[in-house]
């Protein structure tokens, strides 16, 4: 489904400044997205950094409470840090609520022996290391969708390609999903393009691409895009949530990511950090609510996908060698 409608909402501030002769140039239809999620909508939720079935509760009663509409919750410590029992308990109540759960693959260089990860350069960064680390990722998505995850999280291009060859296969159910990493995210509409062709169906961008990079991206790909409307502090630390309405109109189909800034960081998690993971995940909700509170002021918050809507429509993939 394509629309080719330029997006007609009202900027921050704009009424005010144009009455004192500041008013901003008028929109170009041209830079709008055509794209639209399957079904409808051109912009879905999620909250991110939900770490099992404790904080999986917080943030489920703290969106009844606040009427922050979910489509997709996510997890960051990794499928391997969850018991059978964890991840079949977040499977019933994401289900129970038609919301997506969303679990990282690991293992991640991050983690491992390789020193030059905490160099500068950070070597290989968040990568699969070698044939075993692949090999665990597998695992991980192999275990995590017989116990009836649908989608699965990927900061490795080998392990992306892998768990849609899977996919292809039959090793992995036809209709998971893989998402891209924004510890991977691309840069530029090439690179963009190239994780769709080797299977991501929804892929994560760097909350500090300017609103004419979404335009570039979007003249070349269709696939969902996530992107953090605020994005925790070694992600940069970005509050965007002035410019969300600009960001669908440049980026749909875009799921708008609730992250937390001027929080510490807690992967891999353990009852260790439960307070804290709590808390902060009772603010993610929050803070969506605030950037729903601002589309709905600025006349914007029309286009959302149904909840429950998932599928990424038809994308473009790389021919799999026979």
């Amino acid at each position: 489904m394509t629309d080719a409608s330029p997006r007609a909402a009202r900027r921050p501030g704009e009424q005010a400044l144009a009455a004192l002769g500041l008013g901003a140039p008028a929109l170009s239809p041209a830079d709008a997205s055509p794209h639209s999620f399957p079904g409808g909508g051109r912009w879905r939720t999620e909250i991110p950094s939900c770490e099992g079935p404790e904080a999986l509760a917080v943030v489920l009663k703290e969106s009844s409470r606040l009427d922050v509409p979910i489509h997709r919750i996510s997890q960051g410590s990794g499928i391997w840090m969850l018991t059978d029992a964890e991840i079949t308990e977040m499977v019933d109540a994401t289900a129970e609520r038609d919301i997506e759960l969303c679990l990282f693959t690991g293992p991640r260089g991050t983690w491992d022996i390789g020193g030059s990860t905490r160099t500068d350069s950070r070597g290989g960064g968040t990568r699969a290391r070698g044939h075993d680390a692949v090999a665990g990722c597998l695992e991980d998505a192999v275990r995590a969708t017989e116990l009836g995850v649908k989608c699965l999280l990927v900061a490795d291009e080998g392990v992306l390609w892998t768990l849609h060859r899977a996919r292809v296969a039959g090793i992995l159910p036809a209709d998971t999903t893989l998402k891209v990493s924004a510890l991977i995210g691309p840069v530029n509409p090439a690179a963009y393009a190239v994780y769709e062709q080797l299977g991501g169906d929804s892929i994560n961008v760097p909350s500090d691409l300017t609103l004419d990079h979404l335009t570039e991206i979007r003249r070349v790909s269709a696939a969902p895009m996530d992107m953090y409307i605020e994005a925790p502090d070694d992600l940069g630390g970005y509050v965007r949530m002035y410019e969300v309405a600009e960001l669908i109109r440049r980026g749909a189909p875009l799921y708008l990511k609730f992250g937390l800034s001027k929080a510490p960081g807690i992967y891999p998690y353990g009852h260790h950090m439960r307070e804290l993971t709590l808390s902060t995940a009772r603010e993610r909700v929050r803070r969506g609510r605030l950037a729903l509170d601002l589309l709905a002021r600025h006349g914007a918050d029309g286009d959302m996908a149904p909840l429950g809507s998932r599928l990424p429509g038809t994308l473009q993939r790389f021919d799999i060698p026979s």
